[in-house]
């Protein structure tokens, strides 16, 4: 009867926004026939708890009963309902309404959104044959509460370092302050097929220029970045250099374009996206005129931008980048249509003619009109 004794289903990521619905499920792993019968149902409650009564409830082995609630929640209780196949009992919170949210104090220059509560989940039943009344209680995975769709970016990266990087069994919700970089790449390339909803994940060339852009060393080899490990501030603190961006919210915003615009292009592999724009030139400057790849934005969130080489008729060579496509340019005309708009683009580095490579991504209904 001790939390392990049942599960708690929810629907990530764990970022809640005050007013909106969340649906929650707690599965009670004890046979309904246990369970005294019983005219009236029993009841499951929900309750929003601070990291601190988290703590304190963890560290009583769960043997405190909560003193008070952290934010006002609708419908927070619902009926226990039996189910004989499956020998289990399930809460179903379907219109779970948080309205209020009491904040506490933070330590430091930690920010709202890096602020974790989470839901008590609580009920009392009596067993038999012995009448005995149990109380029990258990915890979701920590929860980020915000106020508007802005905090939104932050409070994923809270939400993603939680899930990534915390260990089983601990204190809620202590997690690490620093981790490996490879720990870091796994967890990225996760993300991002998750995310975009594709196969193909990061290469191991993509992982050096995030490495180079997270620890602002454009001198170390891939190797010496094995063994670094990345900190939170590095993550979601500090604004990268000449930027006024972190480096989640950057990738975060790679992220949210992709998902929304390129995920086919990326699953053919058409787009090398995490690259320098030094490399980028240094790779294009011996290619012949018109040669052209896809890579994201340094500068914008949410861009990517199209690299070419023009070749002069002294053979000397140029490298330009086109100005970066947004989600939003990317949904008034696609990447293929521009690409094929563009005549001075004629092969995908390193040697694929563009029709052949993004042939298949031309809207056919404008083939031969504009």
């Amino acid at each position: 009867l001790s939390p392990s004794s049942f599960l708690v289903e929810k629907q990530p990521p764990q970022v809640l926004k005050t007013q909106t619905k969340f649906q929650a499920s707690v599965r009670f792993l004890l046979g309904p026939q246990l369970l005294k019968a019983s005219a009236k149902p029993y009841m499951v409650r929900a309750d929003m708890v601070t990291e601190k009564q988290a703590r304190e409830l963890a560290l009583s082995a769960y043997s405190n009963v909560l003193s008070e609630s952290t934010g006002e929640i609708m419908h927070n209780v619902v009926a226990l309902e039996t189910n004989p196949t499956s020998g289990t009992c399930c809460a179903n919170f379907k219109n779970v309404l948080l309205k209020k949210i009491k904040r506490c104090e933070r330590k430091g220059s930690e920010s709202v959104t890096e602020e974790k509560c989470a839901v008590l989940f609580s009920t009392t039943v009596a067993l038999t044959p012995s009448n005995l009344s149990v109380h029990l209680q258990v915890l979701s995975l920590p929860i980020v509460v915000i106020v508007h769709g802005n905090q939104d970016n932050n409070a994923k990266a809270t939400v993603l370092w939680d899930n990534a990087f915390s260990e089983i069994d601990r204190v809620p919700f202590v997690v690490a302050e620093r981790v490996p970089w490879e720990k870091m790449c796994d967890t990225l390339n996760l993300k991002f097929m998750a995310e975009v909803q594709t196969t193909k994940g990061l290469l191991k060339e993509h992982y050096f220029f995030l490495a180079q852009k997270v620890f602002n060393d454009h001198s170390a080899s891939l190797e010496d970045f094995q063994s670094r490990s990345v900190s939170w501030a590095q993550f979601n603190k500090e604004i990268l250099p000449g930027r006024g961006f972190t480096f989640w919210q950057w990738f975060d915003g790679v992220l949210d374009l992709t998902k929304r615009c390129l995920k086919s292009y990326w699953s053919d592999r058409l787009i090398i996206g995490f690259i320098s724009k030094q490399y980028v030139c240094k790779l294009l400057s011996t290619e012949p005129d018109g040669t052209f790849l896809l890579r994201f934005s340094d500068s914008e969130i949410g861009g990517v931008t199209i690299a070419h080489v023009i070749r002069g008729k002294d053979g000397s060579s140029q490298v330009e980048n086109i100005q970066p496509f947004s989600a939003k340019d990317l949904s008034i005309r696609s990447l293929g249509d521009r690409i094929r708009d563009l005549g001075q683009l004629r092969n995908l580095y390193p040697n694929t003619p563009k029709d052949q490579a993004f042939g298949s991504h031309y809207n056919k209904e404008q083939t031969g009109k504009d």
